[in-house]
């Protein structure tokens, strides 16, 4: 399975649109391109696997593999990028403005329920960052 995530830039924050097979599942916020800089910038573009991850912090959810120079880039719950995010992707049901966003567990669930399945099934899981 791969997901494609196509995003616009903004100084404020990153939003995008995350799609399976041309068939919309949410929009997402990230922080700005700040250079890949650990724990201000969203990830670089690219090609990356997907895995499932477990913390106290955020319980099952999604790790973005093999990101470089950069390590625990994961897609979790978050409505506001810059107050929740250090450089992970959250995906959201409504965006409300760059890096902004409303009802993220609700849009997190769905990706999660979307990931697991397939990774369940022994699919390799893949997202494509694009602008």
């Amino acid at each position: 399975m791969v997901l494609v995530l196509s995003r616009t830039y903004f100084l404020g924050g990153t939003n995008g649109k995350l799609d399976c097979n041309g068939q919309f599942i949410c929009f997402t916020i990230e922080l700005p391109w700040r250079a890949n800089d650990k724990r201000v910038s969203c990830i670089p573009e690219g090609y990356y696997l997907l895995r499932k991850r477990y913390s106290q912090k955020f319980q099952w959810h999604i790790e973005v593999v093999a990101v470089k120079n950069r390590s625990f880039i994961l897609l979790h719950p978050a409505n506001n990028a810059l107050k929740e995010l250090n450089g992970c992707i959250a995906p959201v049901s409504t965006l409300s403005g760059p890096g902004l966003g409303l009802e993220s567990r609700r849009a997190f669930a769905k990706v999660r329920s979307l990931v697991y399945k397939a990774l369940e099934g022994s699919e390799i899981v893949s997202l494509i960052v694009q602008s």
